[in-house]
């Protein structure tokens, strides 16, 4: 939940109620911590005995003993709020993955990655809100895999640069998309194909989760910004402005109603 990765994830802390702000924010510190790890260049070359490290201490924690300031306030949310463990356990699993493994063969290994990193921020919501029932579990997990999605095709760009493919590689095949094709930023229309496809993928998990919520509008207009750019998201990076805030809002006027 971290920089670019974790920007369309309803986090912002003025948008959080005040009574589980800090939960949050825990929540939010102990993913900002462990990203840095698997993506900062300081940590090059022991990236995976950070996490390591990181993750003794999520189990410290989670045996009552917390040293580090990040786990300190870890630790209080999870006696408020009876936050699980798992939740945290996935999430540095796919830190881990983020180190070791750089593409993806087809859309469900993507989406086994999405269980790892995006589910888990949704589960841990659940539980803050009270909404940890049974039928809202699919909701949630429909949205966070959507807005991950929708944040992987913002960046594809971004994460060419760290050498990290997410778009699937039996898709880029189908579309006759070449690894060298995206390293030369070359938008040829089979590009183009292959990027209404990923959008419409992530459009339709966002409408599987529309009966929980409306918190994922951004991440819906972030779609949007990649479609209005003709999908050239190998020049350029989609970005939200003024203007879209006030579509988004709309949008959840409209859900709502």
């Amino acid at each position: 939940m971290a920089r670019e990765h974790y920007e369309n994830f309803p986090v912002a802390s003025w948008l959080v109620p005040a009574r589980v702000r800090p939960a949050v924010q825990a929540i939010y510190a102990f993913a900002r911590v462990a990203d840095d790890f698997a993506d900062e260049d300081v940590h090059e070359g022991r990236r995976l005995e950070r996490l390591d490290e990181w993750q003794g201490m999520l189990d410290d924690c989670f045996r009552g003993v917390a040293i580090h300031p990040v786990f300190v306030s870890l630790r209080a949310a999870v006696e408020r709020f009876g936050l699980p463990r798992q939740p945290f356990v996935d999430l540095l699993a796919a830190f881990r993955m983020d180190v070791t493994r750089r593409r993806y063969p087809d859309e469900a290994a993507l989406l086994a990655y999405c269980r790892l990193s995006a589910n888990p921020v949704g589960r841990l919501l659940l539980r803050l809100f009270d909404l940890d029932a049974p039928q809202h579990a699919p909701q949630s997990d429909a949205i966070c895999t959507a807005l991950q999605l929708a944040n992987h095709w913002q960046d594809v760009a971004v994460d060419l640069a760290r050498d990290r493919i997410y778009l699937p590689a039996d898709a880029r095949q189908r579309w006759g998309v070449t690894e060298d094709d995206l390293r030369s930023r070359r938008v040829t229309d089979g590009f183009r194909s292959l990027m209404r496809e990923q959008v419409g993928g992530a459009r339709a998990r966002f409408a599987e989760g529309r009966p929980l919520c409306s918190a994922a509008r951004g991440g819906q207009r972030i779609l949007d910004r990649i479609e209005a750019a003709r999908c050239d998201v190998l020049t350029r990076r989609p970005k939200l402005g003024s203007w879209d805030a006030l579509v988004v809002f709309q949008r959840a006027l409209l859900w709502a109603a």
